[in-house]
């Protein structure tokens, strides 16, 4: 038994396509124990074993050969990203997959009385939960379906932002907004949901300009097309204002993804002589480092045109105004699809409060419900599907 264990030690240290893997915590405490198992110290190798135990259940996986598919799936190699670019990977690198696949399957199939066996320790030792899966097979599945599955972290994560060092960032607890969830405006989100469908499947998609009054769900709808299709290959991107001029290198280190990206500009508006207003409208107009088929932006904003006017702008001293005035009005109309989200009326608004309301639970008389509602509208500047979000959730805050 011993013997076994030591040639996977082995095999494990001579992975090349999956070496990164060595350093993964679990797999590294495995090692840590198998190395241990060389020096004869019964004392070291129950405490390497109980800590590889304590790492595997540090990562909510039940299971070793749950957390070996998760890793190996995940994994960012060589191999994987000549597939997701549309490459075909050298013969050599095909053999050392097979090779190491079958590796990782052993690592799989490990049970704890498999590990525990060279130990002659007759006390209680930690264990976890075995299932049989089929490690190759899910991988081939994975490469097959790249262009759904994704590598790396964007096969672990479907929402990201871009960090103050320029890095793009996974978001751990992504909102979770549906579109089921989201009341009215339905003409406005199917638009988005098309194009969005449009980019998955290869298809021309547009830029979106989403444009309303505050509180209105712009930013919610996007967010929640892309809670939607994550699982066919969508991930989306915030980048803020200030980061615009990043933007072509992001698309080109995107460009060779096999997934599909949103780049989400919130609330956008410019001064004048603003720097990121010439980045952005170079962007748009498709210069050729910007240029990319799986990527588009979805911008949000409470103006119509963009850019914050003046009355000296708009009566001024500038001898060709008219033509300053087209400049800054015109960034808006260089998103192939504009969007307005109006605010909502009386009906539309007391209709989102009523089915929010009985979505949350909250149990009241309904002409009470509706009045309470427009107080809370009035105290609030106005009627919106954001006022009317947190006039449920005030109710349910007092339950």
């Amino acid at each position: 038994m011993r013997t076994e264990l030591q040639q996977l030690n082995l095999r494990l240290r001579s992975l090349a396509i999956f070496r990164s893997l060595l350093d993964d915590p679990v797999i590294s405490a495995l090692c840590a124990y198998l190395d241990s198992l060389e020096q004869d110290n019964e004392a070291a190798s129950i405490s390497k074993y109980a800590a590889f135990v304590a790492c595997l259940y540090g990562t909510e996986k039940r299971t070793l050969a749950g957390y070996i598919q998760s890793i190996a799936g995940c994994d960012e190699n060589s191999y994987i990203r000549m597939i997701g670019r549309g490459a075909e990977p050298w013969p050599e690198m095909a053999d050392d997959v097979r090779e190491e696949l079958s590796v990782l399957q052993t690592v799989a199939d490990l049970t704890p009385d498999t590990l525990r066996a060279p130990l002659n320790w007759k006390g209680y030792l930690p264990k976890f939960a075995v299932k049989q899966l089929d490690i190759p097979g899910g991988y081939r599945e994975r490469c097959a379906n790249i262009g759904r599955f994704g590598y790396g972290i964007y096969a672990k994560y479907h929402m990201f932002y871009l960090n103050p060092e320029a890095k793009i960032v996974p978001v751990r607890n992504p909102d979770q907004t549906r579109l089921s969830s989201l009341i009215d405006y339905k003409r406005e989100q199917q638009i988005i949901v098309d194009n969005t469908k449009a980019l998955l499947a290869g298809k021309p998609a547009a830029n979106i300009l989403l444009t309303g009054d505050a509180g209105t769900g712009k930013s919610s709808t996007i967010k929640a097309v892309v809670n939607e299709l994550w699982q066919e290959g969508l991930r989306i991107l915030e980048v803020r204002k200030e980061q615009l001029h990043q933007i072509p290198a992001i698309i080109d280190e995107l460009n060779s993804n096999p997934l599909k990206f949103i780049l989400f500009i919130d609330d956008l508006s410019f001064q004048r002589d603003d720097d990121n207003f010439s980045a952005l409208k170079a962007i748009l107009e498709g210069s050729v480092s910007a240029r990319s088929s799986n990527v588009v932006i979805y911008a949000t904003s409470n103006r119509r045109h963009l850019v914050k006017e003046t009355f000296s702008d708009r009566e001024g001293d500038d001898i060709h105004r008219n033509d300053t005035l087209q400049e800054m009005i015109s960034l808006s109309e260089r998103f192939g699809i504009q969007i307005t989200f109006q605010k909502p009326n009386k009906a539309t608004y007391l209709d989102i409060v009523r089915h929010l309301a009985a979505d949350r639970g909250v149990e009241m008389d309904v002409k009470e419900l509706e009045l309470k509602a427009e107080q809370f509208a009035l105290g609030r500047g106005g009627r919106s599907a954001r006022a009317a979000t947190q006039f449920v959730d005030s109710l349910v805050a007092q339950k």
